[in-house]
């Protein structure tokens, strides 16, 4: 429940007194980046955190999935003219509680950063971290603040890359089914080199999760939309849940076209940033699966965008391929929306998948728990953090 003590909501206790008004104190960015960095598509491998402290000792903390040297750089910048402002300088001072008008301010005094790339990305950070932070302070989870959870727990996806071939595709499928989960998607390369090499990979997909679990395929944005509708009719016989991204990311038009003529359903939405981006996919219905990755958005847009989805009818999902912060995040956004089905679990091998919290954020026999602790409801690892600190500034 999202109460506090004596069953009384946790915020009435301050609603009585006079208005609260914390500082931001400190805006701190760090980066940090695993010992190992292979040349795969898998942002498991480096993160740029955002931490934002005030006057009365709180903490909240924030990731991004981007280049974490760009993200940073945004944070970071100082005052160029009114509307190309560093993220740091726009937010000390300022009452951390207040996250719709912050908002505002960062996206109205940062236009020159354009209004649907990484300027979006480095805000969603922080608002990440602002909620994390208004959780702490009323003592709620992040789910309740958006207005209520709807589930407490959710199917969960194992997100893996595709093998080198269909044989290795089938023991990578093999080894999730045995794990617990139902339902695997596999990504991006090889994917894209020929029909031929398409189909053996998911073939060798389907033959290794067997009959009964659901196949996820990520293309990667890798055809034309005519190219995409011959392989969405192909692997229409192998009975897959969904064809991601199989077209560039920013194609709505090809979308829309590809939506109309496919026989399976067709997902994207991870390189989105904020509502903007999201907006022509939304009033074209380009498409039946909108992926909203929380590091690119925050809670501030996606609650907007989660919305907008509802009301055209279309189902959403999770995108989370980086860290337990974003995938804590993803969890307290999707268990709002309404008809939540599946929740992206990157099953990636990475330790900064698996050890920047000391909670554990992974599914159990195929489905993963909702928190319930205040804000995020995870806590970091510093050791971790200490371990594979790249750069930090305040």
């Amino acid at each position: 429940m999202c109460f506090g003590p004596l069953h009384t909501p946790y915020f009435l206790h301050f609603a009585l007194r006079k208005p609260y008004f914390m500082k931001i104190t400190e805006v701190v960015c760090q980066i940090i980046r695993v010992k190992s960095v292979e040349a795969k598509t898998a942002s498991s491998q480096d993160s740029v955190i955002v931490r934002i402290r005030t006057d009365n000792g709180l903490e909240g903390v924030g990731e991004a999935d981007s280049s974490p040297e760009v993200v940073k750089a945004i944070i970071d910048a100082p005052f160029s003219h009114n509307i190309a402002c560093g993220l740091r300088l726009l937010l000390v001072g300022e009452n951390p509680l207040e996250t719709e008008r912050l908002w505002q301010k960062m996206y109205r005094r940062t236009m020159y950063f354009g209004r649907t790339g990484v300027g979006i990305t480095a805000m969603a950070a922080v608002d990440m971290a602002l909620w994390d932070l208004k959780g702490k302070f009323f003592q709620q989870p992040i789910h309740c603040l958006l207005g209520g959870k709807q589930h407490s727990s959710i199917k969960a996806y194992a997100s893996i890359l595709f093998g080198r071939d269909g044989k290795e595709t089938h023991d990578i499928g093999q080894r999730w089914i045995a794990a617990g989960y139902q339902a695997v998607k596999f990504g991006w390369e090889p994917m894209g080199e020929s029909e031929a090499v398409d189909l053996d990979l998911v073939r060798g997909a389907r033959r290794g999760l067997g009959d009964d679990a659901t196949l996820l395929i990520d293309a990667g944005c890798i055809w034309d939309a005519r190219t995409a509708l011959q392989r969405a009719e192909k692997f229409k016989d192998f009975n897959i849940g969904w064809l991601e991204e199989p077209l560039r990311e920013d194609d709505v038009e090809g979308y829309v076209w590809l939506r109309g003529r496919s026989p399976v359903p067709i997902a994207s939405g991870e390189g989105e940033c904020g509502r903007e981006s999201f907006r022509p996919f939304i009033d074209r219905q380009a498409l039946d699966v909108y992926q909203v990755d929380l590091s690119r958005n925050g809670f501030t847009e996606a609650a907007y965008i989660r919305n907008r989805v509802e009301e055209i009818g279309a189902r959403l999902c999770n995108h989370c391929y980086t860290s337990p912060l974003t995938a804590a995040a993803s969890l307290h956004w999707l268990s709002t929306c309404r008809d939540a089905f599946l929740f992206e679990d990157c099953v990636d091998d990475s330790p900064l998948r698996h050890e920047l919290t000391h909670e554990k954020v992974q599914a159990i026999n195929g489905r993963i728990t909702v928190p319930d602790g205040p804000g995020l409801g995870v806590t970091i690892n510093e050791d971790f953090v200490k371990a594979n600190l790249i750069s930090e500034s305040r």
